[in-house]
């Protein structure tokens, strides 16, 4: 099994104490003002599927080469789900590793935000099939937000936990993209793979902050409807006629991805008074090395800061970044104090940014 986890890193965040890790939402004695709460990342973890499937072997039943694939997008391999490893599945196995990192009992968890463009159903939501498989409490829903899901399920996740209403939240992202391609569009099914990262997102009590203090410090939300056309999927609930594949217009998603992104990575700097100089780690959606680089390029942050896996897990969509995550985590990269931004572009169009203090 090729599975990833965050218990392998040689530095791991500070797991919370028995009280910390305790279900139910955060309260201040009565009579005393209301704490000021902070969305900390306490645990990491990352699933992917068995069958890595190389360039080479893609190219056996698929018109492309492995020049012509990593010319492109940079990527070598990517992982292909088996029937076993649904997006339910994927989920509960990168979640169970981001608590075991955390040192959180699955009984703790308060909420589960699933962010995924290929849940296992319509309905029930993917969220309560991971909920009942790991026996957590609480509640779960899914979010669509196409590749941007994972930052988008930040987002929620940190009002929740800054409102007061939850105390630990896991925000998954799984992707099972290998059974929405239309394998005989070389431009569009060499470019996904499979699979799921998570975090255990943990409330921590604490002083206003700023730029220093640990957790999500801000994240950034954005869409833009009249670019739907441009990345969707050609089918839905209803539409038996339609195949049900994910359709791309590659020139244009690339031209408004590297703006965009830019501009949400800018956005995130400026609400938090800081500079590129500042970042110890861009962690970016991985669809195409040529974005991964040209974004780099805008916002001045040498290539040795920027978090890459493409060329061994393809585009996960929304599991990109958590898994990415995971991997510079794993081998030690990233540790904790460190600064990290993310940021995403996906179908909607949606993107955005989060910048998280580990």
């Amino acid at each position: 099994m090729d599975q990833v986890t965050a218990r392998e890193a040689s530095a791991a965040p500070a797991s919370p104490g028995r009280d910390d890790a305790a279900a139910g939402p955060v309260s201040a004695p009565a009579g005393s003002a209301a704490p000021h709460l902070r969305a900390v990342l306490a645990g990491i973890g990352a699933y992917l599927p068995e069958h890595a499937v190389s360039n080479d072997e893609l190219a056996k039943t698929v018109d492309t080469s492995d020049a012509w694939i990593r010319e492109r997008t940079g990527i070598r391999q990517r992982h292909i789900a088996a029937p076993h490893e649904t997006c339910a599945f994927m989920a509960t196995q990168a979640a169970r590793a981001a608590l075991a990192d955390a040192g959180v009992a699955a009984g703790a968890v308060d909420a589960i935000i699933l962010a995924t463009a290929t849940p296992d159903q319509a309905f029930p939501a993917t969220a309560v099939r991971v909920q009942a498989a790991l026996g957590a409490g609480g509640f779960g829903f899914d979010l669509s937000a196409a590749c941007s899901g994972f930052i988008y399920g930040l987002s929620v996740a940190d009002a929740m936990i800054r409102a007061g209403q939850v105390r630990n939240v896991l925000v998954i992202g799984a992707e099972v993209y290998s059974r929405i391609m239309n394998w005989q569009d070389r431009g569009t099914c060499v470019l996904f793979g499979d699979g799921a990262g998570a975090v255990l997102l943990r409330a921590e009590a604490g002083g206003a902050g700023g730029a220093s203090a640990r957790g999500i410090l801000s994240t950034h939300l954005h869409a833009q409807g009249d670019l739907a056309d441009i990345l969707y999927v050609d089918g839905a609930v209803g539409q038996p006629d339609k195949p049900g594949h994910l359709v791309m217009n590659g020139r244009e998603v690339f031209r408004h991805a590297v703006t965009r992104l830019a501009e949400a990575v800018g956005e995130a700097l400026v609400a938090n008074g800081l500079t590129g100089a500042d970042v110890d780690w861009l962690v970016p959606h991985q669809a195409n090395m040529r974005i991964i680089e040209a974004v780099g390029r805008r916002i001045g942050l040498p290539a040795e800061k920027v978090v890459v896996t493409v060329d061994q897990h393809a585009n996960t969509s929304a599991a990109s970044i958590p898994l990415a995550l995971a991997a510079a985590y794993a081998d030690g990269r990233i540790r904790p104090g460190q600064l990290i931004l993310m940021e995403a572009l996906g179908g909607g169009l949606t993107w955005g940014s989060a910048l998280i203090r580990l």
